[in-house]
């Protein structure tokens, strides 16, 4: 350990850890109280300025909210101007009669369906309404007396008046819209436009702010949130109560204040209060406030703050860490730097000695680290040489494995045409004994042409040993299925009658090698016949389809089918359900169209098998 103990006046290590101790500790203390002061004063900053951008931006919201109403408002105005010079209204009001009064119904039946309004209707001198556009309708306001209602009278009085009430009939809230019809010595009647605000409130509502309408006394008449109409927003007098429900304006609601309490005027149109939504709990909102033109309401809208307050107040934290951190980070590291080099002349002394204690144990440990190396050095190299060893003798064996695989498979090719030359000398053999020499020099031509063909077939398979594959070539389809037939006319001469070949068009190409796409339908053609072996009602159907870019040949039986044991491995070498096969056909030909852009498909059931193999189809 390293001495503690003065050295030649210079402080120990116990002072100078003492004394670095106790500056962490006034540090920190500084440090935390600092951060402390600027996250609250952030948080003020923050709330601050955001409760000003978001009354910025949702005073504009306000304003268009005010302009969709008043546009909403505007448009209905001009029907009662319009039919109170309408002169089937004049008619009905004067004649009172019922064709008049049914003409009438029909026209305001037609112009409600156009405009934005709820229902139109026309009241006699007497309060009762002779005509509505809902005449057809249980509700219909035809007969009902009106003469209670405020835009009744005040039409009657002044000419034209504006009232917000419930519905007596239809108990929905809307906007009455009133003229007089005829002067005011002689008034004939009034017409009245009801307009209601349902889509106007969905609206609203869809923007997921409580946006409300409140009249003169401060009773809601519109509102995104339908639990809060006919509240009041301010407290009105029991007097003023009284009056509202004598006059059957609201029906029967309780006019009681809305759930908006504690309000912070932060302006004269804007005002900071907690509010309780239905169905959730208190919230702070920013309350705006919007005079709504050529009426006496006012819109209010309730802007929720959480989330806008929160986010400025985490961004200003966040920017007065970034701030005061750094230089926080860089006071510690002075510091740290200072107490370091005062530790470091206290330590320096001391170690001396430790020091080179330590190189001397050190020094053991590395000689011991080599000799550990050394050896493991030597263990790596004789691996690496067992290694080289195992992976030469992996490489011979897998020469041997593909040698063996290769000589089947030429075994296999070979096979048919030598079984074909067997069928040929036979016949030959047989038609010397009748001497007939034209039919045996025929055999003899298709042995040696047999001959040829074995010799192409090693050939190939050379090139393919060589090379992997041959190079594709167009190729005429219909030679090469008339050449497969051919090569199996000897072997299945008293089978071949069940073969039904619908040849290609002549023309018709596909990119690849003939003596290779025989092979192909050799194998298909041979195991399709074998499968029919001893079958009275034996037919193997082959045709060809085309399409733009390839071309099908397909090969069906009505055999027995393929076994399921079988057909799971199908395409697996030397996976065969014949006695004396190989079961390397269908693997090379596989191979062989793969090799030629191709593949070959299988469906096999009880009633037959079907093979289909795509070929590339060669461009003109």
């Amino acid at each position: 350990m390293p001495d503690t103990k003065s050295i030649a006046g210079f402080e120990t290590i116990d002072d100078v850890d003492r004394r670095t101790r106790r500056g962490w500790i006034l540090f920190v203390a500084l440090s935390a109280a600092l951060l402390a002061a600027a996250l609250i004063g952030a948080a003020l900053y923050g709330r601050s300025s955001s409760i000003n951008a978001l009354a910025a931006q949702s005073q504009t919201d306000a304003s268009l909210k005010v302009a969709l109403l008043t546009a909403v408002l505007e448009r209905p105005r001009a029907l009662p101007l319009l039919l109170a010079e309408d002169q089937q209204v004049l008619n009905a009001l004067a004649s009172t009669s019922a064709n008049d009064i049914d003409i009438l119904n029909r026209k305001l039946e037609r112009l409600v369906t156009g405009t934005q309004a709820a229902v139109l209707y026309v009241i006699g001198t007497d309060g009762l309404a002779i005509a509505s556009s809902n005449w057809r309708e249980p509700i219909s306001f035809v007969g009902n007396d009106y003469t209670f209602r405020d835009y009744f009278k005040r039409a009657m009085q002044q000419g034209t008046a504006e009232h917000f009430a419930l519905g007596s009939v239809s108990k929905r809230p809307g906007l009455y819209i009133s003229r007089r019809v005829g002067s005011a010595d002689a008034p004939l009647g009034v017409v009245v436009v009801k307009l209601e605000f349902d889509q106007l409130e969905t609206d609203w509502r869809d923007t997921r702010r409580p946006v409300y309408v409140t009249d003169e006394n401060g009773v809601v008449l519109i509102t995104s949130i339908p639990a809060w109409r006919f509240m009041t927003a301010v407290p009105v007098a029991e007097q003023e109560i009284a009056s509202i429900r004598e006059s059957l304006q609201f029906g029967d609601a309780p006019l009681t204040p809305l759930p908006v309490v504690r309000p912070d005027v932060i302006d004269p149109r804007t005002s900071l209060v907690s509010a309780i939504l239905p169905g959730r709990g208190a919230a702070e909102f920013l309350r705006l406030y919007a005079p709504v033109p050529t009426t006496p309401w006012r819109l209010e809208y309730l802007v929720p703050t959480e989330a806008a307050v929160a986010s400025s107040v985490r961004e200003m934290r966040l920017l007065s860490l970034a701030v005061l951190v750094p230089i926080l980070a860089v006071a510690a590291f002075l510091l740290r730097r200072r107490q370091s080099a005062a530790m470091r002349i206290a330590v320096e002394l001391s170690m001396r000695e430790e020091l080179e204690r330590r190189v001397v144990a050190r020094t053991e440990d590395l000689s011991r680290a080599r000799d550990r190396l050394q050896a493991e050095i030597a263990d790596h190299r004789n691996t690496r040489s067992r290694l080289q060893v195992v992976q030469q003798e992996l490489v011979q064996a897998n020469r041997l494995a593909i040698l063996g695989q290769v000589a089947a498979g030429v075994a296999h090719e070979i096979n048919q045409p030598v079984a074909t030359i067997r069928a040929y000398a036979d016949n030959a053999r047989v038609f010397l004994d009748r001497e007939q020499a034209e039919p045996v020099k025929e055999n003899l031509g298709a042995i040696a042409a047999l001959t040829e063909r074995i010799g192409s077939i090693t050939e190939e398979l050379k090139a393919f040993a060589r090379k992997g594959r041959t190079a594709p070539e167009p190729v005429e389809l219909r030679d090469v299925i008339e050449g497969a037939v051919v090569l199996l006319k000897s072997r299945f001469a008293g089978q071949l009658q069940a073969l039904s070949i619908k040849l290609p068009p002549a023309g018709l190409q596909v990119l690849g090698n003939r003596v290779r796409l025989e092979q192909i339908l050799i194998n298909l053609f041979q195991n399709a016949l074998e499968a029919l072996e001893g079958r009275s009602d034996a037919r193997v159907e082959i045709s060809a389809v085309t399409t733009d870019d390839d071309v099908e040949v397909i090969v069906a039986d009505n055999g027995p089918g393929i076994p399921a044991a079988i057909l799971a491995s199908l395409f697996t070498p030397f996976n065969t359900s014949k006695e004396k096969g190989l079961g390397l056909g269908l693997v090379i030909s596989k191979d062989i169209v793969a090799d030629y852009g191709g593949r070959i498909e299988v469906s096999s059931s009880d009633q037959g098998t079907s093979f289909i193999v795509h070929l590339v189809r060669a461009k003109p």
